[in-house]
Protein backbone atom coordinates (compact mmCIF):
# COMPACT_ATOMS: atom_id res chain seq x y z
CA UNK A 1 0.00 0.00 0.00
CA UNK A 2 3.10 2.43 0.76
CA UNK A 3 3.87 2.08 -3.44
CA UNK A 4 0.54 4.23 -4.42
CA UNK A 5 1.08 7.33 -2.90
CA UNK A 6 4.17 7.71 -5.38
CA UNK A 7 2.50 6.23 -8.03
CA UNK A 8 -0.69 8.46 -7.85
CA UNK A 9 1.46 11.58 -7.54
CA UNK A 10 3.38 10.22 -10.95
CA UNK A 11 -0.14 10.25 -12.36
CA UNK A 12 -1.66 13.38 -11.51
CA UNK A 13 1.78 15.08 -13.04
CA UNK A 14 1.03 12.99 -16.09
CA UNK A 15 -2.33 14.35 -16.45
CA UNK A 16 -1.24 17.93 -15.55
CA UNK A 17 1.47 17.90 -18.05
CA UNK A 18 -0.93 16.39 -20.94
CA UNK A 19 -3.62 19.57 -19.57
CA UNK A 20 -1.20 22.04 -20.21
CA UNK A 21 0.32 21.00 -23.25
CA UNK A 22 -3.22 20.60 -24.30
CA UNK A 23 -3.97 24.42 -23.12
CA UNK A 24 -1.18 26.04 -24.93
CA UNK A 25 -2.29 24.02 -28.56
CA UNK A 26 -5.42 25.47 -28.27
CA UNK A 27 -4.23 29.26 -27.00
CA UNK A 28 -1.83 29.25 -30.16
CA UNK A 29 -4.92 28.45 -32.97
CA UNK A 30 -6.92 31.13 -31.75
CA UNK A 31 -4.26 33.46 -32.05
CA UNK A 32 -3.45 32.73 -35.33
CA UNK A 33 -7.11 32.83 -36.21
CA UNK A 34 -7.39 36.27 -35.00
CA UNK A 35 -4.00 37.46 -36.80
CA UNK A 36 -5.58 36.32 -39.99
CA UNK A 37 -8.92 38.01 -39.82
CA UNK A 38 -7.10 41.34 -39.05
CA UNK A 39 -5.35 41.08 -42.15
CA UNK A 40 -8.69 40.44 -44.19
CA UNK A 41 -10.12 43.46 -42.46
CA UNK A 42 -6.99 45.68 -43.29
CA UNK A 43 -6.67 44.84 -47.23
CA UNK A 44 -10.42 45.39 -47.68
CA UNK A 45 -10.05 48.11 -46.10
CA UNK A 46 -7.35 49.91 -48.52
CA UNK A 47 -8.69 52.06 -51.02
CA UNK A 48 -9.02 50.84 -54.64
CA UNK A 49 -6.23 51.48 -56.63
CA UNK A 50 -6.42 54.69 -58.58
CA UNK A 51 -5.87 54.84 -62.82
CA UNK A 52 -3.09 57.20 -63.58
CA UNK A 53 -1.99 58.72 -67.00
CA UNK A 54 1.52 57.57 -68.53
CA UNK A 55 3.10 60.12 -69.86
CA UNK A 56 6.06 59.18 -72.47
CA UNK A 57 8.96 61.78 -72.20
CA UNK A 58 9.54 64.05 -74.85
CA UNK A 59 5.19 63.54 -75.86
CA UNK A 60 2.62 66.24 -74.84
CA UNK A 61 -0.35 64.85 -73.81
CA UNK A 62 -3.07 64.61 -76.11
CA UNK A 63 -5.32 68.02 -75.36
CA UNK A 64 -8.80 67.62 -75.62
CA UNK A 65 -10.53 68.74 -78.87
CA UNK A 66 -12.46 71.69 -79.18
CA UNK A 67 -16.18 72.40 -79.06
CA UNK A 68 -17.24 72.66 -82.73
CA UNK A 69 -18.27 76.12 -83.43
CA UNK A 70 -21.52 77.66 -85.27
CA UNK A 71 -20.28 78.97 -88.56
CA UNK A 72 -21.99 82.49 -89.56
CA UNK A 73 -24.71 81.74 -92.24
CA UNK A 74 -23.56 83.42 -95.34
CA UNK A 75 -24.94 86.04 -97.23
CA UNK A 76 -27.02 84.93 -100.57
CA UNK A 77 -27.04 88.80 -102.05
CA UNK A 78 -25.89 88.57 -105.49
CA UNK A 79 -22.88 90.07 -106.84
CA UNK A 80 -24.21 92.95 -108.42
CA UNK A 81 -23.53 96.87 -108.58
CA UNK A 82 -26.08 99.38 -107.20
CA UNK A 83 -26.23 103.49 -107.93
CA UNK A 84 -29.02 105.92 -107.41
CA UNK A 85 -29.19 109.43 -105.94
CA UNK A 86 -29.40 110.78 -102.11
CA UNK A 87 -33.37 111.63 -101.81
CA UNK A 88 -32.42 115.45 -101.95
CA UNK A 89 -31.05 114.75 -105.32
CA UNK A 90 -27.91 116.44 -103.96
CA UNK A 91 -25.41 113.73 -103.82
CA UNK A 92 -24.80 109.87 -105.58
CA UNK A 93 -24.37 106.31 -103.96
CA UNK A 94 -22.87 103.34 -105.58
CA UNK A 95 -22.35 99.87 -103.96
CA UNK A 96 -20.95 97.10 -105.04
CA UNK A 97 -21.76 93.58 -103.99
CA UNK A 98 -19.12 90.47 -103.92
CA UNK A 99 -18.97 87.48 -101.97
CA UNK A 100 -21.35 88.75 -98.92
CA UNK A 101 -18.72 92.09 -98.73
CA UNK A 102 -19.90 95.52 -100.16
CA UNK A 103 -18.02 98.79 -100.65
CA UNK A 104 -19.79 101.72 -101.46
CA UNK A 105 -19.25 104.89 -102.32
CA UNK A 106 -20.99 108.99 -101.57
CA UNK A 107 -19.99 111.76 -103.46
CA UNK A 108 -21.79 115.01 -103.76
CA UNK A 109 -19.55 115.75 -107.03
CA UNK A 110 -17.78 118.82 -105.30
CA UNK A 111 -16.31 118.30 -102.26
CA UNK A 112 -17.81 115.61 -99.92
CA UNK A 113 -16.74 112.03 -100.55
CA UNK A 114 -16.73 109.03 -98.67
CA UNK A 115 -15.56 105.17 -99.19
CA UNK A 116 -17.23 102.97 -97.15
CA UNK A 117 -16.87 99.28 -96.31
CA UNK A 118 -18.69 96.12 -94.87
CA UNK A 119 -20.48 92.56 -94.90
CA UNK A 120 -24.08 91.91 -95.91
CA UNK A 121 -26.06 89.95 -93.66
CA UNK A 122 -27.77 86.88 -94.55
CA UNK A 123 -31.43 88.87 -94.45
CA UNK A 124 -30.12 91.57 -97.37
CA UNK A 125 -29.00 94.10 -94.70
CA UNK A 126 -25.68 96.49 -94.26
CA UNK A 127 -23.90 98.86 -92.29
CA UNK A 128 -20.22 99.96 -94.17
CA UNK A 129 -18.02 102.18 -92.49
CA UNK A 130 -15.35 104.81 -93.43
CA UNK A 131 -12.50 102.93 -92.09
CA UNK A 132 -10.90 106.37 -91.60
CA UNK A 133 -13.60 108.00 -89.62
CA UNK A 134 -15.75 105.95 -88.15
CA UNK A 135 -18.74 108.52 -87.89
CA UNK A 136 -19.57 108.21 -91.56
CA UNK A 137 -21.90 105.04 -91.97
CA UNK A 138 -24.10 103.36 -94.19
CA UNK A 139 -27.04 101.69 -93.84
CA UNK A 140 -28.60 100.33 -95.92
CA UNK A 141 -30.99 97.08 -96.83
CA UNK A 142 -30.83 94.94 -100.26
CA UNK A 143 -34.92 94.16 -101.50
CA UNK A 144 -35.00 92.75 -104.94
CA UNK A 145 -33.48 94.52 -107.30
CA UNK A 146 -32.57 97.57 -105.35
CA UNK A 147 -30.71 99.54 -102.09
CA UNK A 148 -32.27 102.07 -100.09
CA UNK A 149 -30.85 103.22 -96.28
CA UNK A 150 -29.19 106.40 -95.08
CA UNK A 151 -25.75 107.53 -95.44
CA UNK A 152 -24.92 109.56 -92.07
CA UNK A 153 -21.65 111.53 -92.98
CA UNK A 154 -21.45 112.76 -89.51
CA UNK A 155 -22.73 116.61 -89.58
CA UNK A 156 -26.02 115.48 -91.92
CA UNK A 157 -27.45 112.40 -92.59
CA UNK A 158 -28.67 111.56 -96.52
CA UNK A 159 -31.47 108.95 -97.45
CA UNK A 160 -30.86 107.54 -100.87
CA UNK A 161 -31.97 104.58 -102.91
CA UNK A 162 -30.05 102.74 -105.56
CA UNK A 163 -31.14 100.67 -108.37
CA UNK A 164 -29.03 97.81 -109.87
CA UNK A 165 -27.17 98.72 -112.51
CA UNK A 166 -27.41 97.63 -116.08
CA UNK A 167 -24.27 98.76 -117.16
CA UNK A 168 -21.07 95.97 -116.49
CA UNK A 169 -20.00 98.81 -113.48
CA UNK A 170 -21.17 101.46 -112.04
CA UNK A 171 -18.06 102.11 -109.34
CA UNK A 172 -14.92 103.40 -110.50
CA UNK A 173 -11.30 104.39 -108.84
CA UNK A 174 -7.99 105.80 -110.18
CA UNK A 175 -4.57 106.62 -108.17
CA UNK A 176 -1.65 107.57 -109.71
CA UNK A 177 0.90 110.08 -109.34
CA UNK A 178 0.82 112.83 -112.40
CA UNK A 179 3.89 114.76 -112.09
CA UNK A 180 5.07 114.18 -108.90
CA UNK A 181 1.31 115.26 -107.83
CA UNK A 182 -0.52 111.99 -106.32
CA UNK A 183 -3.87 111.97 -108.11
CA UNK A 184 -7.36 109.67 -106.39
CA UNK A 185 -10.52 109.88 -108.01
CA UNK A 186 -13.96 107.99 -107.80
CA UNK A 187 -16.70 108.00 -110.12
CA UNK A 188 -20.34 106.86 -109.73
CA UNK A 189 -21.90 105.77 -113.38
CA UNK A 190 -25.69 106.35 -113.14
CA UNK A 191 -28.23 105.09 -115.74
CA UNK A 192 -29.23 108.28 -117.30
CA UNK A 193 -25.17 107.92 -118.49
CA UNK A 194 -24.51 110.79 -116.11
CA UNK A 195 -21.16 110.69 -113.53
CA UNK A 196 -20.53 112.10 -109.82
CA UNK A 197 -17.26 112.18 -108.77
CA UNK A 198 -14.14 114.15 -107.12
CA UNK A 199 -10.80 114.13 -107.96
CA UNK A 200 -7.72 114.49 -105.54
CA UNK A 201 -4.77 116.17 -106.39
CA UNK A 202 -2.76 116.25 -103.17
CA UNK A 203 -5.47 115.71 -101.03
CA UNK A 204 -6.97 119.04 -102.54
CA UNK A 205 -10.07 118.43 -104.03
CA UNK A 206 -12.26 119.05 -107.36
CA UNK A 207 -14.85 118.04 -109.86
CA UNK A 208 -13.76 114.69 -111.22
CA UNK A 209 -13.15 114.99 -115.23
CA UNK A 210 -15.44 112.57 -117.04
CA UNK A 211 -14.06 109.05 -117.64
CA UNK A 212 -14.85 106.84 -120.73
CA UNK A 213 -17.69 103.97 -119.32
CA UNK A 214 -16.12 101.62 -122.26
CA UNK A 215 -12.08 101.98 -121.44
CA UNK A 216 -12.16 104.08 -117.75
CA UNK A 217 -9.60 106.00 -119.49
CA UNK A 218 -9.43 109.55 -118.58
CA UNK A 219 -7.22 112.93 -118.78
CA UNK A 220 -5.87 114.51 -115.55
CA UNK A 221 -3.56 117.64 -116.25
CA UNK A 222 -2.67 116.05 -119.53
CA UNK A 223 -2.02 112.54 -118.57
CA UNK A 224 -4.60 109.94 -119.74
CA UNK A 225 -5.14 107.58 -116.45
CA UNK A 226 -7.58 104.17 -115.79
CA UNK A 227 -10.11 104.49 -113.88
CA UNK A 228 -10.66 100.61 -112.46
CA UNK A 229 -13.76 99.29 -111.34
CA UNK A 230 -13.60 99.06 -107.47
CA UNK A 231 -14.77 95.74 -105.68
CA UNK A 232 -14.34 94.73 -101.89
Amino acid sequence: MKRSGPLFTLLAGLLLALFMLSLNATTGTRSTTTGSDSAADAVSASPAPVATATVTPGKRSPSPSPSPSKSKPRSTAPDADYAGRTDDDSSAVAVTLRDGKAVAYFCDGRDQESWLKGDVEPDGSMRLTNQKNKNQVLTGKLAGKRITGTVDMGRREYGFTADKSLKPNALYRATDTVADTEIDGGWILLQDDSQVGILKRDGKVSPAPRIDPETGTVTVDGEQLTARPVTP
